[in-house]
């Protein structure tokens, strides 16, 4: 008999009046995928698109531009394995040095989840670590998706800067914790505005975790080392079937935005919107990824 890992856990404050605001037209499922269990948010009719979020985050994080995502497709936003109110089996100790392991650890699970609700070519929308785990799904051929946006996404090209390698070794979780809200704010800094601090705020719930994220930190760890060239796919990048739309923004602190012009060039049907922005241009500017988002799909 297999495992199956679970999680008990409540929604902060925050994160409940989120689901608060985007209740009837989301509702909170949980499945079981594999030998985890996946929280997610789903709502809307039409065409499917499915959010996978960054680093710390869950699928929360994207509420400013579900409802109007949901206008014209079924959207389903999932808390990574590990990350949120999702659950994940401990990380093997044998393959800390394993950056395939590492990928697969938040990849099968997702991949498990959209065939177990028969949506094999919803489009995917990945930010950062979403974004890589986005790329391999594409790669990986069991999905068809039939669009794939990247914002700021890791995974096309070994570069990464030292600063973001360091604040990722050291833990968004445990800075969360030990830093306070006010701090935290200042190490991903969002515009000064209601919005943009009720993003912050949900963005520090989420990461000050009691407990940390062990399982998934160990398994993004394998992937971004403090030293040498980052984990990629770019050799492989001209095989994504899917057309392709990368958001970036020109201040990523974390990415080079040259990454994404190169991406773009293997891509067989890509293009690239460069932003004013930093690393996380869909809080940033939701207003304005939401648009190109929804542009793009169609």
């Amino acid at each position: 008999m297999t495992a199956v890992y679970t999680v008990a856990s409540r929604p902060g404050p925050i994160e409940a009046d989120v689901l608060a605001e985007l209740s009837p037209t989301f509702t909170v499922r949980r499945r079981v995928a594999g030998n985890v269990t996946l929280r997610y948010l789903e709502g809307g009719t039409g065409s499917p698109v499915c959010l996978l979020h960054g680093r710390g985050h869950a699928a929360t994080i994207w509420f400013p531009l579900l409802r109007e995502l949901a206008q014209k497709h079924h959207v389903l936003a999932i808390d990574l394995p590990g990350f949120g109110h999702s659950s994940a089996a401990p990380f093997p100790r044998g393959s800390h040095g394993d950056p395939e392991a590492g990928l697969r650890f938040f990849v099968e699970p997702i991949e498990t989840l959209l065939g177990q609700l028969h949506m094999p070519q919803a489009a995917l929308v990945g930010h950062s670590l979403g974004g890589f785990v986005a790329l391999e799904l594409a790669l990986r051929r069991a999905l068809a998706p039939s669009r794939l946006v990247l914002v700021d996404g890791m995974g096309l090209g070994p570069e990464m800067s030292v600063a973001a390698r360091l604040y990722y070794r050291a833990g968004p979780e445990r800075l969360a914790r030990r830093a306070g809200a006010r701090v935290f704010k200042r190490l991903s800094p969002l515009p000064d505005t209601p919005l943009g601090q009720r993003l912050a705020a949900l963005e520090h719930e989420l990461c000050a975790v009691p407990g940390g994220r062990k399982a998934a930190s160990d398994a993004f760890d394998t992937l971004y080392g403090l030293r040498g060239p980052a984990f990629h796919r770019r050799a492989r990048v001209a095989e994504v079937r899917a057309p392709a739309l990368l958001l970036w923004g020109e201040r990523d602190r974390a990415l080079p935005s040259p990454l994404a012009i190169d991406a773009a060039a293997r891509l067989p049907s890509g293009r690239v919107e460069m932003l004013p922005l930093g690393h996380s241009p869909h809080l940033e500017d939701p207003g304005r990824v939401a648009a190109l988002v929804t542009e793009f799909l169609g």
